[in-house]
């Protein structure tokens, strides 16, 4: 019988050494025209999901109301400034990674986390269906402990509701934002750009309660916390 092998996380003393300098200049984004690095509007807040293929699930955050703007990229993992065929290596131990900056008062950090839960399949390890490999685990970045909070009382509540439908334990990962690399700039909104093209769909179909976790609306402003941001984040 055939037995999927898990992919393993490299250490950090085997993890590509990457640069100092980062690969892209972020643009604007394809579809808004906004910039992906900021300046954001006055109050935006920062949210960092990993849920497989990061070309279908940008377009799953871009079309939330009240989301600002996304990017892809990469974190979670040892290299500094990878490319993506180093993340697609197993040898960074980065995730692909959407970044979502949004509006609090028009979209909740509730509702972003079950727009996550729902969009893939978080019991499968470092993999999604076919897709195989560290890149394409499942992780909540956070920013502040209002989302961690928050993050860790909706995987509890989920994964009640999973169980009860036959699926086995949740592996996301929860933990405090980590750097956040951008990807190329053809990885950028590539669905917009390319609109037949790959985007495999393995969410379980097991719906997500909003209201899940505390109130995560009022965190620090995008950027607050970690000065990875533009010091114009807020004054667009």
């Amino acid at each position: 019988m055939f037995l999927f092998r898990q992919p393993t996380m490299p250490t950090p003393d085997r993890a590509l050494p990457g640069r100092p300098t980062p690969i892209v200049t972020p643009g604007a984004h394809f579809v808004t025209g906004r910039p992906l690095a900021g300046p954001f509007p006055e109050g935006s807040r920062e949210a960092l999901f990993a849920l497989g293929c990061f070309w279908g699930a940008e377009k799953d955050f871009w079309e939330v109301p009240g989301v600002w703007v996304t990017a892809v990229g990469y974190a979670g993992g040892f290299t500094p400034n990878p490319t993506y065929e180093e993340a697609c290596s197993g040898r960074t131990g980065h995730a692909e990674t959407v970044r979502v900056i949004y509006d609090p008062q028009k979209v909740s950090y509730e509702e972003l986390l079950r727009v996550f839960w729902e969009h893939h399949d978080p019991t499968q390890g470092m993999r999604q269906g076919n897709d195989s490999g560290t890149q394409y685990r499942s992780a909540i970045y956070t920013f502040g402990e209002d989302q961690q909070q928050a993050a860790e009382a909706s995987r509890s509540m989920y994964a009640e509701r999973l169980r009860a439908e036959g699926f086995g334990e949740i592996t996301t990962e929860i933990k405090p934002a980590p750097d956040f690399y951008f990807a190329e700039d053809y990885h950028q909104q590539y669905l917009a750009k390319n609109p037949n093209g790959y985007c495999p769909d393995h969410s379980t179909g097991v719906s997500c309660p909003v209201g899940v976790g505390v109130n995560a609306g009022d965190q620090a402003p995008a950027g607050a916390e970690t000065g990875r941001l533009p010091s114009s984040v807020g004054r667009a």
